[in-house]
């Protein structure tokens, strides 16, 4: 009588939907902090410029942050809502509020602005506001980009920025501009993202 061996999989799973991989959703903010403490996300990413950066991070991460908001992120929290209304009016962007986890690791996580589908591509948005002229959107931002595209395996980012004085918009309308996927940059944030965790677990 012959027994039977193990067999392998010929294939991988098949990648999880983003739809499918919410975690928390901002409107119940407890909820929402919770799951973000436990993981990376993309405003965590936004300040790993370097391995250096991480202890603190970590630290930051486990005790709490000390920072409690100013009258910029007050500014922005309040334009924020209009911006987004401007993106699905203008580029047929829907605004998100809920937090994913990456495909296959549950602790790499981003909460979008705003998403849009076509033809099959996820899009994202990333909403900002500043006081001060870009000529070209900010390392620190862009991070955030890339890290919010590998999460959801989005091709793009619509990143829309404005501009104010004294808390007042400058112009009529915010700026733009697409920001295309960047798997090497991606690849580099994963493993600063694991080494983050890392820390965390050991701490």
């Amino acid at each position: 009588m012959t027994s039977l061996q193990p067999t392998l999989s010929l294939w991988d799973e098949p990648p999880v939907p983003w739809r499918q991989r919410i975690v928390a959703d901002s409107v119940d903010r407890v909820a929402w902090l919770r799951a973000r403490a436990h993981g990376v996300t993309a405003t965590d990413v936004a300040r790993m410029s370097s391995t250096r950066a991480l202890p603190a991070l970590a630290t930051e991460k486990l005790l709490g942050s000390r920072f409690g908001g100013n009258a910029f992120t007050q500014h922005g929290l309040l334009r924020e809502p209009e911006i987004g209304r401007w993106a699905g009016r203008v580029h047929g962007m829907r605004h998100s509020t809920s937090l994913f986890h990456a495909d296959g690791e549950k602790r790499h996580l981003a909460t979008p602005d705003g998403l849009r589908e076509r033809e099959g591509r996820l899009e994202l948005c990333e909403i900002k506001t500043t006081k001060s002229a870009w000529r070209s959107i900010p390392r620190s931002y862009l991070r955030q980009v890339w890290w919010q595209q590998y999460v959801l395996g989005a091709d793009r980012t619509l990143v829309i920025w404005e501009q104010h004085r004294d808390f007042v918009p400058v112009g009529s309308e915010p700026q733009c501009r697409w920001v295309d996927r960047d798997d090497n940059e991606i690849h580099v944030l994963m493993g600063l993202a694991d080494r983050l965790l890392d820390l965390m677990v050991r701490r």
